[in-house]
């Protein structure tokens, strides 16, 4: 167990981001991991995580379990099996400081992608996007899912051309990313990563994730999310600078 305070800190910041995610901050979730990775192996910290949002899963779906689109969940998914299987050849045969290069390269992108609008750049859609797009960003999403949970921009960028009604947008999300992390199980289960020592913070932490999701679900029918997401992605461009440097030297 870690004994540093400032792993504790960092650690629960990500948790609540997560929860905020799962209770319909769409978004929010994909800093968790940068922000783990800071302070411990990127992997350990992915393994530590994933039992906490299979539970929160359960809040976001229950509360969103009537508003979802089931096309999209069908062209979707096939392409993040896919994703993930690959995803799980790649953590297998690289190093610790090779994965937290990935996951701050994804932080990196990620977060430069959703600060686009703010310096007049953003993507101009003129209708949805054809449909196996969605299957070619459901496999993205499985991919950058399995490294590093942050699967939530490559299915939003093609989930958002739908044009959905947010609730039906929040809950496609919510039940997506709840097969997606039952999918990720045998993966993280073949690399080792439900020891004694992660399944111990992940009870730790649980119930600040429970508490978090709650909190989201109420929020986000009160409060602009884009509020939110312009400090988390700038935050993200940091942390992803930080975590490159970290792989590099």
């Amino acid at each position: 167990m870690p004994a540093d305070i400032l792993f504790y800190c960092v650690a629960g910041v990500a948790v609540i981001l997560v929860g905020l995610a799962k209770g319909g901050f769409a978004g929010l979730g994909a800093a968790a991991m940068p922000l783990l990775a800071l302070v411990m192996d990127p992997v350990a910290g992915a393994g530590m995580l994933l039992p906490i949002l299979m539970v929160q899963d359960v809040v976001s779906v229950w509360a969103f379990r009537r508003s979802y689109d089931r096309r999209t969940l069908l062209l979707t998914l096939p392409g993040a099996a896919i994703g993930i299987f690959l995803a799980w050849l790649l953590a297998s045969v690289i190093n610790e400081d090779a994965v937290r290069g990935f996951v701050g390269v994804i932080a990196l992108a990620f977060g430069t992608y959703r600060l686009l609008p703010l310096m007049g750049m953003q993507m101009k859609l003129t209708g949805p996007a054809p449909e196996w797009i969605g299957t070619v960003m459901g496999g993205v999403s499985g991919f950058t899912s399995q490294i590093a949970h942050a699967g939530g921009p490559p299915f939003q960028i093609w989930a958002l051309s739908r044009n959905f009604p947010h609730l039906v947008f929040v809950g496609t999300s919510s039940i997506f990313f709840t097969i997606i992390n039952w999918m990720k199980v045998p993966a993280y289960a073949a690399l080792g990563q439900f020891n004694r020592e992660n399944m111990t913070l992940t009870a730790v932490f649980l119930p600040l994730a429970i508490l978090s999701t709650v909190a989201g679900v109420q929020l986000v029918k009160r409060v602009s999310p884009e509020r939110f997401n312009i400090i988390i992605q700038l935050l993200m461009v940091v942390i992803g600078a930080a975590l490159i440097r970290q792989a590099i030297w």
